[in-house]
């Protein structure tokens, strides 16, 4: 989908720094496979929740798209939580700078997230 091309963008540029430092992250105390997996998961998460809020926008009914805002809100959420519980469940030692990290690509991914869809409101209310 060309619409969630940014978000590739930025997971490949995030993954590819993640494996030229490994090293340089290791040395600062990060976690490496943490901050791979949060990646990646992070990525999935705000894939399904744009496509969901995207199929929306063609919906004539306003209250759609409101809907598929909450249900990817909510989706996104849960998803987190649950992949932050099975690793402090399975992890021995919780490591705190790459937890912080991965709320940073959240972050980053939300904010790619909201950009696009406003500008493909933006092109639809031109049109």
């Amino acid at each position: 989908m060309k619409q969630a091309r940014p978000m590739t963008l930025v997971f490949v540029f995030l993954t590819g720094i993640l494996l030229l430092s490994k090293s340089w992250f290791e040395k600062k105390g990060f976690d490496h496979d943490v901050l791979m997996i949060g990646n990646m998961v992070l990525f999935l998460v705000s894939l399904v929740s744009f496509l969901v809020t995207y199929k929306s926008l063609s919906i004539k009914n306003p209250h759609a798209f409101v809907r598929a805002i909450y249900t990817g809100f909510i989706v996104k959420f849960f998803l987190v939580v649950i992949a932050a519980f099975v690793y402090i469940k399975v992890a021995d030692a919780i490591n705190k700078p790459a937890l912080f990290a991965c709320m940073g690509f959240y972050v980053i991914y939300a904010f790619l997230e909201v950009r696009i869809l406003l500008q493909i409101l933006k092109q639809k209310k031109n049109a």
